[in-house]
């Protein structure tokens, strides 16, 4: 039990897909501007480390392993992905219209997402069971929601000063710098679950 509270932790705080390992941040920088859409991302992501996870722990311990494929693993992990990804967008734009296109280009990103990659990969790579790696993914889904949610909330805030900072740090510029304050803000989290 207290191996699945360290995998909770590390996912959703310590190991925080984006603001720790900086996985992810496409999304994160380009559709965290309304927290509807953050939301939205956020919920997809989950959607998709959850699905992806419970197809490619088999995947690689049933046949890429046992035929000595496992160079493999990336191509078939990607691919899985896309297949999950492509079926959310089409039920997103069967019954979420309105949030299919607030999410526009960034929903098929989530294919390339290295924060879903990262979380197949780091199933096997860190020898967890297949339930502590529905856990990881899980959570890392919802830590990465979770920054999606801070980082709207701040970028509101700096978008609502923007006219009183100086011009050379308007747009991108502040909004990078925000990011890498609020990421700073999760380091006070590095010693909890150890």
């Amino acid at each position: 039990m207290s191996t699945y509270i360290t995998i909770i932790i590390a996912a959703v705080l310590t190991n925080n897909f984006v603001l720790s390992k900086f996985y992810g941040i496409c999304p994160f920088l380009g559709v965290s501007k309304k927290l509807d859409s953050s939301v939205g991302m956020g919920a997809a992501v989950i959607f998709v480390m959850l699905c992806a996870s419970i197809v490619t722990y088999p995947i690689y311990h049933l046949l890429l392993k046992p035929l000595e494929l496992t160079y493999l693993r990336t191509v078939a992990f990607i691919l899985i992905i896309a297949v999950f990804v492509q079926l959310l967008e089409i039920m997103m734009k069967k019954l979420m219209p309105p949030l299919y296109r607030t999410l526009g280009i960034y929903l098929p990103l989530i294919t390339t997402n290295c924060a879903v990659l990262g979380v197949t990969i780091m199933n096997i790579d860190d020898g967890y069971s297949f339930g502590q790696s529905l856990v990881n993914a899980g959570f890392s889904g919802l830590g990465f929601a979770l920054a999606m949610l801070i980082f709207s909330g701040v970028r509101s805030r700096v978008d609502d000063a923007e006219e009183n900072s100086p011009k050379l740090f308007r747009g991108i510029p502040a909004t990078l710098i925000a990011a890498a304050i609020v990421s700073m803000s999760f380091l006070g989290f590095g010693g909890i679950g150890q």
